[in-house]
């Protein structure tokens, strides 16, 4: 599933003005019974939470993570000065490889951000340069383009509260990069369905990736899961370090199929993965979480899309038809 994680902007030509593929189209009978598939798995890893066997691997997981966890700041750190200077080193980028810049004074400024993650009373510094990095570049590329990294925020958010030592409204900040590390991943996701046909060329190239399956019915799946595990990211603890887990594995296996540019991009999002399924916070899984499970995926699902489709359709007018919109008022 390395497509899954593969970011595509970074690889084949795409053209976020250009019109997405039809909802009756992305609805079909396949993805209805892939959602249903990701569903039940979703539902018993819930359910085998609150079993002795859910209690044994969360041990299990405490014991073999607790050095990540104890260093998380450090990791996040160290990681983060590893991509900020290969943004230096390489040039003429503004945070991820598809976002080009002429500008020559964006690298040094990258560079001056990895300096201040020495030492932790610059670490706001840091933070508030990607604050800053990012609003440059939505000015230059547009806010539907950069809604595919609201984690670089989350992380800038990570970076100044812990530097500075206190919480977001109580809110964790290691809670605020998981969100939207979940929203960056499900608005990815969508876009899969919405443009499955940018990713034809590395298919193409790489058909072992499909694993038998067709194109089509390949870039489903990968939607399907990514946007489960992104999903998974906000629910129960046991679920979302799993889901963890599976994500920075894929990540990282993609890292061996396209090489240091997708190692450079995703190295972000994999330490915060790691910072995630290490986390160790607990909390008493009732039955209505698995009740409720269906409704709220549903409800991300429904909300994910309508985001998407309608927010293309007012940034670009690409004409989304009667039957379409009414679709989205059902979901």
């Amino acid at each position: 599933m390395a497509p899954a994680s593969a970011h595509v902007k970074w690889f084949c030509a795409y053209d976020i003005a250009g019109q997405p593929r039809g909802l009756e189209q992305v609805l079909c009978p396949d993805f209805e019974w892939l959602t249903g598939l990701a569903l039940v798995c979703l539902m018993m890893g819930c359910l085998a939470e609150g079993t002795q066997l859910g209690t044994a691997l969360m041990n299990a997981l405490d014991r073999v993570t607790a050095r990540i966890r104890t260093d998380t700041e450090l990791l996040v750190r160290c990681t983060l000065g590893f991509f900020l200077v290969s943004l230096w080193t390489l040039g003429g980028i503004i945070l991820t490889p598809e976002l080009k810049t002429d500008a020559s004074w964006i690298p040094w400024l990258q560079l001056a951000m990895a300096v201040c993650l020495i030492w932790r009373r610059t670490m706001p510094l840091t933070g508030l340069g990607i604050v800053f990095l990012f609003s440059f570049a939505t000015m230059q590329y547009g806010v539907f383009h950069l809604a595919d990294y609201p984690v670089f925020l989350g992380v800038a958010a990570y970076l100044v509260l812990n530097g500075l030592g206190i919480s977001l409204f109580g809110i964790r900040s290691l809670d605020l990069v998981r969100y939207t590390a979940a929203i960056t991943l499900m608005w990815a996701s969508v876009e899969k369905w919405a443009y499955p046909q940018w990713t034809d060329p590395l298919l193409a190239a790489k058909p072992a990736m499909t694993m038998g399956a067709t194109p089509e019915l390949f870039m489903q799946s990968a939607g399907v899961i990514e946007f489960t595990l992104a999903f998974a990211l906000i629910w129960t603890p046991l679920v979302r370090r799993m889901a963890a887990i599976i994500l920075a594995a894929i990540f990282v296996s993609a890292v061996f199929e396209f090489g240091k540019v997708d190692a450079i991009g995703h190295s972000g999002i994999i330490v915060v993965l790691l910072g995630i399924a290490a986390d160790d916070t607990r909390a008493t899984v009732r039955i209505r979480d698995v009740a409720w499970a269906p409704v709220y995926y549903a409800g991300a699902l429904a909300v994910f899309l309508a985001l998407y489709y309608l927010g293309h359709e007012a940034l670009y007018d690409t004409g989304l038809r009667f039957p379409e919109l009414a679709k989205l008022a059902v979901i």
